[in-house]
């Protein structure tokens, strides 16, 4: 029994203890976030005179400490506000001394007037350049500039005198940590020759930051402010974080430039915001933000990255006439309005990162320029972002954004391609061996959780891996590039996808996945002046003994001369519309440039002695000669004999001859052509025939690229072409 109570007194001493102990560490804690009026003391003018009189060091700078009071500034303690600013501003000013001051945790009661704090100073004066920086001097200088254009422009047209403009400058820091205002806060016209700390502070009313200039590291990390907030006109010269705030009223950023990185993350707009002709020389980070009112980014410039990741518009973002110099990340951002780039200008590197983005809505949607917005938006992968492609290719063409729906057709089969490529040559992670894995960059204790987990499961994506406890997030960027994960390809399932990979890259290169009529329309001209010179070479050129059997001096240069002009113009519509030049030429070359070239090779080498030799292969119908489409007719006449009363050989003594040739070739490739000229079917070399037939071949494809093509980039015209 004894021990009893002796072991529950030890424990009723022990919960004591606790108690005791914790109460300090409670005690510093609950002000610093909710500073409670009831429990702060309220400062006196005997207390505020003892806190000038006795400053502290903090951080190594002299600072009055007023910390955790009740100030009360309003109308109805009119002796102590009277008395309050001019104290303060005289020491805080004192000549030579200058000091710090430190509001933290306290709550301030009625409007706060900061000018009345800082050193007054006329814009136009020269005494205090010596406090500015050259950064600083030039823009004081510039402020000048503006404010004499202002005033010459008042007096001229409405003949006031120019007042004298002042400024209010702080040479020291400015602590507002988790400081309560429950009036007007005004700082406007201000100039802080050092940091402002206000993490935490709450604004209940009005908080007039205008035209303020801020030299060092601000921080309103976490800020409140419940009314509207006005930087207006504000230059940030180094790094400012807003980072956790709270903007409940208006969000007046207007004009205001950023000179360091802008830290938004993860803030609140309950209101609307207004960043119109803001300028951002540092990244802007707007990570995880949430807009429940209009975002206005009009005019705004943005020379490094925004980062708008994890973002959510439940109403309008307009970014019109804004400038990017470097790209936007709108990864995993949710959409429930319209966002607007319109007349937007992009660098040639800027890009939009839209992987992982949501339309939320019916009403959500992405506009811009037609032809230019689907440009620059881009994804890194397609798996996790088949359903966003499509909407986009749907919010494309609910707004008659023909252009811009392809080429969203068109990113979505570059990823798909990039995909089966992958697949083809990545090693899979499912059947990959120790050395393998180690090859990829792995360390052996990596690579044997790898193998280990081969018995167990199957890795379906390459994500999988980082549930692995030895895989951490810079071994699976390892990975990313280099291995696939999935079921093995057995060797049939390699070559379907190997011939599906083949497909789609010509598909991508000459036709754009059909979203480039220039693009088709180039390789056609190509194909057609390659083919015209080989069936005229063919034809003219046969042999040189022992009669000599070849084209004129007159006819030579004309063909070889038009042959380049046409090529050459086909040539530039490829590399001007085409992402890969080279890629689409060498694509175009393996399928005219070998076949017909074995073949050429054949027949010169084995020579030609038939009868009919001083005589054109091709023959062309006399009976009429008109513009006519031949989509259903072959390239040689019909063994009919009557027929060949209608066909006559080719005129080689005709100055105008060599343009046949290109007849033939637009015949044969387009189907399309201003007379009909076909092969002779007597006496007429196999190899010559074969040659014929394999551009004919050619055509069919060619044409059915171009029809496809044709439909997916003219309104309309696939209705034409499918009721035909």
């Amino acid at each position: 029994m004894k021990k009893r109570v002796i072991l529950f007194f030890i424990i009723i001493l022990n919960l004591i203890f606790n108690l005791i102990t914790s109460l300090p560490a409670y005690a510093e804690i609950t002000p610093l976030n909710n500073p409670n009026p009831d429990t702060l003391e309220r400062l006196t003018l005997e207390q505020l005179q003892q806190r000038i009189t006795s400053p502290i060091i903090s951080e190594g700078v002299r600072t009055i400490d007023l910390r955790e009071f009740l100030i009360d500034l309003t109308p109805s303690n009119a002796e102590f506000r009277d008395r309050f600013y001019p104290l303060l501003q005289n020491q805080l000013n004192r000549s030579g001394t200058p000091i710090a001051l430190d509001l933290s945790y306290s709550i301030i009661q009625g409007d706060f007037d900061g000018n009345e704090l800082g050193l007054r100073a006329p814009l136009y004066g020269e005494a205090f350049l010596p406090l500015f920086s050259e950064q600083e001097r030039s823009q004081l200088q510039r402020d000048r500039t503006r404010l004499a254009r202002l005033s010459q422009l008042s007096r001229s047209l409405l003949g006031v005198p120019p007042e004298q403009v002042e400024i209010t400058l702080f040479q020291e820091p400015i602590k507002l940590v988790h400081t309560h205002f429950q009036g007007e806060v005004h700082f406007n016209h201000s100039f802080f020759l050092n940091r402002v700390e206000a993490m935490g502070a709450i604004f209940d009313k009005l908080a007039d930051w205008s035209e303020t200039r801020f030299s060092k590291l601000s921080n309103f990390a976490g800020a409140n402010f419940v009314a509207e907030a006005r930087f207006q006109g504000s230059i940030f010269f180094e790094a400012i974080g807003f980072n956790h705030g709270l903007f409940q009223g208006n969000a007046n950023f207007k004009a205001t430039r950023f000179e360091g990185s802008g830290n938004f993350n993860q803030v609140l707009f309950n209101q609307g915001s207004n960043f119109t002709r803001s300028q951002w020389n540092g990244n802007a980070d707007f990570s995880g933000c949430q807009w429940e009112n209009p975002a206005l980014f009009d005019r705004a410039k943005f020379n490094e990255s925004l980062f708008l990741t994890e973002i959510t518009f439940r109403n309008l973002a307009s970014f019109r006439e804004t400038a990017f110099n470097q790209s936007i990340n709108l990864r995993e951002a949710s959409l429930r309005d319209r966002v607007a780039f319109s007349d937007t200008t992009f660098a040639n590197s800027a890009f939009i990162n839209v992987a992982g983005l949501r339309f939320d809505s019916e009403s959500a949607r992405i506009t811009g320029d037609p032809g230019q917005i689907g440009k620059k938006l881009s994804l890194p992968s397609l798996s996790g972002n088949e359903t966003l492609l499509r909407q986009l290719v749907r919010n494309f063409r609910q707004q008659e954004q023909i252009a811009d729906a392809n080429q969203m057709e068109y990113l979505t089969e570059n990823l798909r391609q990039e995909s089966l490529f992958h697949q083809l040559i990545g090693i899979n992670i499912n059947t990959a061996s120790q050395k393998q894995l180690i090859k990829l960059g792995l360390s052996e204790t990596q690579a044997d959780a790898i193998i280990h987990s081969q018995d167990e499961r199957i890795f379906g994506s390459l994500s999988e891996v980082l549930n692995l406890p030895e895989i951490d997030l810079s071994s699976y960027i390892k990975l990313r590039d280099r291995a696939v994960a999935g079921e093995p390809l057995s060797l049939p399932g390699w070559l379907r996808t190997a011939i599906q990979w083949l497909g789609l890259s010509a598909l991508l290169l000459l036709t754009h996945y059909g979203t480039s009529f220039w693009l088709i329309f180039g390789v056609g001209l190509v194909a057609i002046a390659y083919f015209s010179l080989l069936f005229w070479f063919v034809d003219r050129y046969r042999r040189i003994l022992p009669k000599p059997i070849i084209p004129t001096a007159f006819e030579t240069p004309w063909m070889l001369s038009t042959c380049l002009g046409l090529a050459s113009i086909g040539l530039f519509a490829i590399i001007r519309t085409s992402s890969e030049p080279f890629l689409t030429l060498t694509c175009l070359g393996i399928l005219i440039i070998p076949i017909p070239t074995l073949l050429i090779i054949i027949l010169y080498k084995k020579g030609r002695y038939h009868n009919l030799i001083d005589s054109s292969y091709f023959v062309e119908d006399t009976g009429m000669r008109q513009l006519r489409l031949a989509i259903g007719r072959l390239p040689i006449i019909p063994r009919f004999p009557t027929m060949r009363e209608r066909y006559l050989p080719l005129l080689w003594n005709r100055r105008w001859n060599w343009l046949n040739y290109y007849d033939f070739s637009l015949n044969n490739l387009l189907k399309f052509g201003f007379n009909d000229i076909r092969l002779r079917d007597e006496h007429l070399p196999g190899i010559v025939s074969s040659l014929v037939w394999y551009q004919w071949t050619l055509g069919l494809l060619y044409l059915s690229l171009l029809l496809w093509t044709l439909s997916r980039t003219i309104p309309g015209l696939n209705l034409l072409i499918y009721l035909k």
